[in-house]
């Protein structure tokens, strides 16, 4: 059966009845799929509001509450050889700032940093900015079909699952075909079985929008430490990313090539990446189940199965 919880809190208290019975947690730690002010964090692609003076006051929880990228980037330096997948050349800078950006629901963007040898991560929502299609005609159409649609194109209406839809959607508009709307995990499996050319279509652009977005985001934060994908959409396509545009695309910055080209770009496959982040975050290798107090850790943030 299906559950459908109207506010965070219900969906949290049902989850502390059924799996933390043993232990009585008085502590979180939250990453959220939105921009966090004053412990206060509402979800960009949900309705959900999840507020740490909430939860106090309705469950006892002292709740620490940050982004989701920003989680994902705590975990970067604990990521191993096994947890990446690396597509095209480049070479990681020892010490040099890294960013990690990704599609799924939305599309996040956070930046780490060394400074005096700890690690600072810089959320963002950097999935918001102005996107602009760089690759000829044909992606000039679809952005500017999309800007018709929905105004102002960011990022994220291109670079994501519903982004891969978006585009899907533009391709057989301008193409003046008769075929109905497919959801982005439809559109990724008949792209990859052959099945369909739009489908195929839509993902290669997908894979050029998103290498074409991580390179701006590595000059932006001059991110010669590398470019790490997440998401839940990366980990499932990646010999398609790796036949893509997507490489090409990342380093095609003009005079800047050259910058580009010796900066990796690696697609994080661990399963839980922002669960390693929250951990590192919060100094917890496992919950103290046997001294009355624990921490929950775990990733809020709303989003649906890709």
């Amino acid at each position: 059966m299906l559950l459908v919880f109207l506010r965070f809190t219900d969906a949290a208290a049902i989850f502390l009845k059924e799996h933390c019975d043993r232990a009585a947690v008085t502590e979180a730690v939250l990453a959220v799929a939105g921009p966090v002010e004053a412990d206060r964090c509402v979800l960009t692609n949900c309705s959900w509001v999840i507020d740490a003076r909430e939860l106090y006051q309705t469950l006892g929880l002292e709740a620490r509450i940050i982004n989701d990228f920003e989680a994902v980037a705590h975990s970067l330096p604990s990521l191993t050889a096994a947890d990446l997948v690396k597509i095209g050349g480049g070479k990681v800078e020892p010490g040099a700032p890294m960013v990690v950006l990704g599609p799924g629901t939305g599309l996040g963007v956070a930046g780490l940093v060394s400074r005096l040898g700890t690690a600072v991560v810089i959320p963002s929502e950097g999935g918001h900015a102005t996107f602009g299609g760089t690759g000829g005609d044909r992606e000039d159409d679809i952005v500017a079909h999309l800007r018709k649609r929905f105004g102002h194109v960011s990022a994220e209406l291109v670079i994501s699952g519903e982004g891969l839809e978006n585009i899907y959607q533009a391709i057989v508009a301008l193409d003046r075909l008769n075929l109905v709307p497919q959801s982005a995990a439809e559109i990724t499996k008949r792209a990859l079985s052959g099945d369909c050319e739009v489908a195929r279509e839509a993902l290669e652009r997908f894979c050029a929008f998103l290498g074409s977005f991580a390179g701006s985001v590595v000059l932006m934060f001059g991110a010669r430490g590398g470019a790490y994908i997440a998401g839940g959409i990366s980990p499932r396509i990646l010999d398609f990313m790796n036949q893509s545009e997507f490489r090409s695309r990342f380093e095609a910055k003009g005079r800047f090539r050259p910058y580009l080209e010796r900066v990796p770009t690696q697609v994080i496959v661990h399963p839980a990446a922002a669960f390693l982040g929250l951990a590192s975050l919060s100094n917890i290798v496992n919950a103290d189940h046997g001294g009355g107090k624990a921490r929950l850790i775990t990733d809020a943030s709303g989003k649906l199965p890709y």
